[in-house]
């Protein structure tokens, strides 16, 4: 997917499908593995949200592989895209939110 960005951060999305192989996880592997037919078939969904720092930081992260054939497949999808887009506001403004002792005060004693 395209990053996006805004003043917050880069958001990331990416969606997957995965296949399973006849390929062995022995070292090296060779390129010319193929598919296994009526295997899982998961899709994967990662979303990141990077802050613009020089060396930049995750600020939030979001990952989920579900199966592709599962009777929910919708809900499990607007899951991932809700879990995705408050991924997205991680950062901004408008979700800093008070917590209680979030912040502490302390007062001097007197000169």
């Amino acid at each position: 997917s395209v990053p996006q960005e805004d003043p917050s951060g880069t958001f990331v999305q990416l969606r997957l499908s995965l296949v399973q192989t006849a390929c062995g996880k022995k070292a090296p592997r060779p390129q010319n593995c193929r598919p296994l037919e009526n295997r899982r078939k998961p899709v994967c969904v990662a979303c990141y949200k990077f802050d613009n720092s020089d060396v930049p930081k995750v600020l939030d992260k979001y990952h989920n592989c579900g199966p592709s054939h599962h009777m929910a497949v919708k809900e499990i999808k607007q899951r991932d895209e809700a879990e995705c887009r408050a991924v997205e506001e991680a950062g901004k403004a408008t979700d800093a939110l008070y917590l209680p002792g979030m912040y502490a005060f302390s007062k001097g004693l007197p000169a």
